[in-house]
């Protein structure tokens, strides 16, 4: 297995199920640190640099969270008016790397821009984190999921995945190359103009991932032990932000997860949403035993405190 020290984390593509375990490994030894609410010392030298040219709560936080939590430090930016990337000068990615990689000692970088990580970790001398570039990865978010299914469930091998929502997801994307190296079953429900290419249908099948279809959550909610949501309305990830207007679409029966649908799922299964929601997934079901997002948030901090250490070198 490849060492983790002084690595980019770009792509879940290149993750070898080994890898897998040991970020669950690690994230296990640092989570009693946050269930207790205590800071340690062990990133006590180390500066993390956060570069989000799109909005973010849950995943600049849970970084911020975690670094604070081994000891670092913590400087960056929170939307890119508040750049010369997002100025008049439009300064270019490779412009601002190479400013940035002095400041800190790891990266984290969210963009709308699909592939702007890569190129920022072309350019730094530090390691690059991807926090999502527009319809591309998510890496870190859908390590966070498989770490709360693997705590909540006690493993990911034998398990069926009912992925509901827009396929074009940064997280359905990174999700499905997880997939690759466990013994687990993919069903997708998508609107049609949501649905995911061929082309990436036929790259993770080559790794053994078939992944099913079906059109209506009620179809295959009894079957599934995850139920993974994603909105089927939301903004578009291409851009560097967009305002909400006051004509909101509701989400269609197909693609919502309501107490009434609950009723066909196994006892046992769980929600993940990565959130924000719409009304895909009502406020209602937070009460259910099925609803999980609140402990995913949870381990989000874990999980970004395991891959801080690794890439950082405080943890082999």
């Amino acid at each position: 297995m490849r060492s983790f020290a002084g690595r980019d984390i770009l792509s879940l593509k290149d993750f070898e199920r080994a890898e897998f375990e040991h970020v669950f490994e690690v994230a296990d030894q640092l989570e009693p640190i946050a269930r207790a609410r205590r800071n340690v010392d062990l990133l006590a030298d180390k500066t993390l640099v956060t570069a989000f040219y799109q909005p973010s709560t849950r995943t600049r936080l849970a970084h911020e969270a975690a670094m604070h939590r081994l000891g670092g430090h913590v400087l960056g930016f929170s939307d890119a008016k508040m750049t010369r990337a997002g100025d008049y000068y439009q300064e270019s990615i490779k412009d601002t790397v190479k400013m940035l990689e002095f400041y800190g000692d790891v990266m984290v970088m969210r963009h709308f821009q699909q592939g702007a990580p890569q190129e920022a970790a072309r350019w730094a001398s530090i390691p690059v984190i991807n926090a999502g570039d527009g319809w591309g990865e998510h890496p870190t978010q859908v390590l966070t999921d498989l770490y709360t299914i693997k705590k909540e469930l006690g493993r990911i091998d034998g398990l069926t995945f009912l992925c509901i929502g827009d396929m074009r997801m940064r997280t359905m994307h990174s999700m499905a190359h997880a997939l690759t190296q466990f013994d687990a079953e993919m069903i997708a429900i998508a609107p049609p103009e949501m649905s995911l290419t061929d082309e990436f249908k036929a790259e993770v099948a080559e790794k053994n991932l078939t992944i099913r279809e079906v059109d209506h959550v009620k179809d295959a909610i009894a079957d599934a032990d995850v139920i993974y949501v994603e909105p089927v309305v939301q903004a578009d990830y291409t851009v560097s932000r967009q305002e909400r207007g006051d004509d909101v679409g509701q989400t269609p029966a197909n693609y919502q997860v309501s107490r009434e649908v609950l009723q066909l799922a196994k006892p046992g299964s769980i929600i993940l949403h990565s959130l924000p929601r719409m009304d895909e997934v009502p406020p209602d079901v937070d009460a259910t035993r099925h609803a999980r997002y609140w402990q995913e948030a949870y381990y989000g901090v874990v999980m970004r405190m395991s891959l801080l250490a690794l890439v950082l070198g405080a943890k082999e």
